[in-house]
């Protein structure tokens, strides 16, 4: 009982020296960022009052800006600093408490543990993240430093990640067409002001231009969403009405009802021709998808996979190319699916209505506009796959978790990527512990493997 009191001094002892050296590596943190920064201006000559480099640091050079720069240097200090007086005031606290009121809070060693992580090394670790992003300019390189000036606007390092442009992991370009994907907050119209403006350019009650691929050419690039316009939207002449639902949804639409103008391929003989193959316009094809057996096992049949959630799976999104087949095939089983399309060479996206279906005109890189919790099946087949950015790849799986409901279904069907990439997307997917209900993978080819799972999102609250 005598030792009692010189113990709890000791622990006291011991847990005011651990938040001391936190305030001391803190301290050498401030200081290091102090010193870098002013070694950084001194060098390119900004104590040396070379009026073009005062310039540059008061406004911005070509690909950098120095009022960003003094943002983020702020923001890692602030950090450090609300850590720091946090710190303090705990220290205060303590000193002011005796030794029985400390033994009689009891705090656990659970209790100790979970202070440590969220008050000190959290902080800690986020304003040494910040630190580590920080970019300084070379003066020998500041012309070659190219970096968006619109991303540049940004301080928070999210936005600035989400809106970079991701440029395709293989170097080719995509499905879309394009060497890369921008991803959309509306910034990249700027950028794209010449086509913009003629997107808008048009006479108020008047026929809209033929323009829709002048539009999807904006959206591609990241200006997205794009503003609402005041003309009216062109159909076709000899638009016919639809076939009845029992044969639209197996039958190649009337060719009247598309404008064929902006296309290689004028009609739906040609989009089914051998000559010209697209996906999805040969119904005698599309009719087997997802119903019968096949040799690659990396094909799971509808049936099987609606078995596993038997009367649950009733609304959800087909995420990929294509004229509507999956969403055509859950229909007959009261499903009803919204597949996502862009017009990429052929009219997908009038197919997919004329068939009695839903479209939604989005691209890859944007916030899909379903609210939180609401999806019963993500399906996604022919859109994503190993040309695709891993960081792109994270914000779409999180948007997908967003909007799939605890319970709720996530189908990646045929992901194709190199094997040397294979372990990547694994963890990609694999990364929100969701229950594996199937997974499969197979050889495409001799440097390719097929990826298909069915994932589970668990119940989070």
């Amino acid at each position: 009982m005598g030792n009692k009191p010189y113990n709890l001094n000791f622990r006291k002892c011991r847990l005011v020296r651990i938040i001391s050296s936190f305030q001391l590596v803190l301290g050498g943190l401030v200081i290091f960022v102090s010193l870098s920064t002013l070694f950084s201006f001194y060098s390119v000559g900004f104590f040396m009052h070379n009026e073009d480099i005062c310039r540059y640091f008061y406004g911005s050079y070509d690909g950098f800006d120095i009022k960003s720069l003094a943002a983020r240097v702020d923001e890692v200090l602030n950090k450090m600093e609300i850590l720091q007086d946090k710190l303090e005031l705990i220290i205060k606290q303590m000193e002011k408490t005796k030794v029985e009121e400390l033994f009689r809070s009891n705090i656990s060693r659970l209790e100790y543990k979970r202070f440590l992580e969220e008050e000190v090394i959290r902080p800690l670790s986020s304003a040494q993240i910040a630190l580590r992003q920080i970019r300084l300019p070379r003066v020998e390189g500041i012309a070659s430093v190219k970096e968006d000036p619109l991303i540049n606007t940004f301080v928070i390092e999210e936005i600035r990640k989400y809106i970079t442009p991701k440029v395709n992991r293989n170097g080719n370009v995509n499905v879309y067409g394009t060497p890369m994907i921008y991803n959309t907050i509306g910034h990249a119209c700027v950028l794209m002001k010449k086509e913009l403006e003629e997107y808008m350019d048009y006479e108020i009650g008047s026929y809209c231009k033929d323009d829709w691929n002048l539009a999807q050419k904006l959206m591609l690039n990241g200006c997205d969403p794009l503003p609402r316009r005041r003309c009216l939207a062109r159909a076709s002449k000899l638009y016919r009405k639809p076939y009845p639902i029992d044969k639209s949804l197996w039958t190649i639409p009337d060719g009247r009802n598309v404008r064929w103008s902006n296309y290689k391929c004028r009609n739906f003989e040609c989009l089914s021709s051998n000559k010209n193959p697209k996906q999805g316009f040969e119904m005698e094809k599309e009719k087997v998808k997802w119903i019968t057996n096949s040799s690659v096992p990396v094909d799971f049949l509808i049936k099987d996979v609606l078995a596993i959630k038997a009367g649950e799976i009733r609304i959800g999104l087909d995420y990929g190319i294509g004229t509507g087949t999956f969403a055509a095939r859950m229909r007959q089983q009261n499903v009803t699916i919204i597949s996502t399309a862009m017009n990429l060479d052929a009219p997908f996206s009038e197919t997919i209505a004329l068939r009695g279906l839903v479209p939604i005109y989005v691209t890859l890189n944007q916030r899909l506009p379903f609210f939180d919790n609401t999806m019963d099946l993500i399906h996604t087949i022919g859109l994503i796959d190993g040309w695709i950015e891993l960081q792109l790849l994270d914000f779409i799986l999180f948007d997908w978790d967003r909007v799939l409901r605890p319970g709720g279904l996530l189908w990646i069907d045929r992901f194709f990527c190199n094997r040397r990439d294979i372990d990547d997307f694994m963890y990609m997917f694999l990364q929100f512990r969701y229950k594996k209900h199937k997974w499969a993978i197979s050889p495409k080819s001799k440097d390719e493997l097929y990826l298909s799972a069915l994932l589970e999102k668990p119940q989070r609250s």
